[in-house]
């Protein structure tokens, strides 16, 4: 299966020129806040079926800058929400007043709270089988009544085609309205360009945000996270994978974005 795919040819019903947006390196970052983000997926969640958003951060961006075709993955969704804080600061100074961070984690949280009134249903697609049994546990204490619709580990290993159309049938089957995805960037975001207009529901790609629901991962202390201070957060929990990777990116960001101004 070609996970890198940009479908060019998926007709949107929501009018994606209307959402206000600012570029960087490439990516057209949606300026917004949360509380416009859930106005927006609220009125438009039946009209969003099949469409996918991007939680975009520094590593993304850059990323973005430097692969033309994943460029065009973070560019074809509805959105690309400024989770990293770096995004929302430059957008900010570039005249994005009301840009503020909106974090992956946070949206599912906040979707979480309001599904039982909404009657919104969950697809989680992505990590681990023992994480997304904790998952389930904790989704079901913490909000009862939630409606989880079904819940896939896929195999780390690429799917052959005709487990993709078995998975995708199996998904549209549930009816969800909301299809998280949880495989980690850049792959979680070219997955859900791939099954752009295949997949029922809106597909969201949320990285750790299992991980954080479920309790395997602590997120940074609000003071923190206000501060732009959560990747120094995440660093100290994880040092020997995330040392390199924020080095590269958050070096080649602040060139870039800040002092070049692209």
């Amino acid at each position: 299966m070609n996970t890198s795919a940009y479908n060019e040819n998926y007709q949107r019903i929501v009018n994606k020129n209307e959402i206000p947006s600012c570029n960087i390196l490439g990516v057209n970052i949606a300026a917004i806040d949360m509380k416009w983000l859930l106005n927006f997926l609220n009125e438009n969640i039946s009209k969003l079926s099949g469409d996918y958003i991007c939680v975009s951060n520094v590593h993304t961006t850059v990323t973005a800058y430097e692969d033309e075709e994943y460029c065009k993955v973070q560019n074809g969704g509805i959105l690309a929400i400024p989770d990293g804080g770096p995004l929302s600061s430059v957008g900010q100074k570039r005249g994005c007043k009301n840009m503020k961070r909106t974090t992956g984690p946070s949206l599912m949280g906040e979707i979480f709270k309001i599904s039982v009134s909404k009657g919104y249903r969950h697809y989680f697609y992505g990590s681990t089988d023992e994480t997304l049994e904790k998952l389930y546990l904790v989704l079901k204490e913490t909000y009862p009544g939630i409606q989880i619709a079904g819940m896939y580990s896929p195999p780390f290993r690429p799917m052959t085609d005709d487990e993709d159309k078995a998975i995708v049938e199996r998904i549209n089957e549930t009816e969800p309205d909301f299809v998280w995805v949880g495989l980690g960037a850049p792959k979680q975001e070219k997955w859900m360009a791939a099954h752009q207009g295949r997949v029922s529901g809106l597909m969201v790609g949320v990285g750790a945000g299992f991980d954080y629901h479920a309790g395997n991962i602590d997120r940074a202390p609000e003071w923190m996270q206000k501060s732009n201070l959560e990747w120094v957060y995440r660093l100290l929990q994880d040092p020997r994978r995330l040392f390199g990777r924020y080095w590269h990116t958050n070096t080649k960001f602040i060139w870039n974005a800040m002092v070049r101004g692209k």
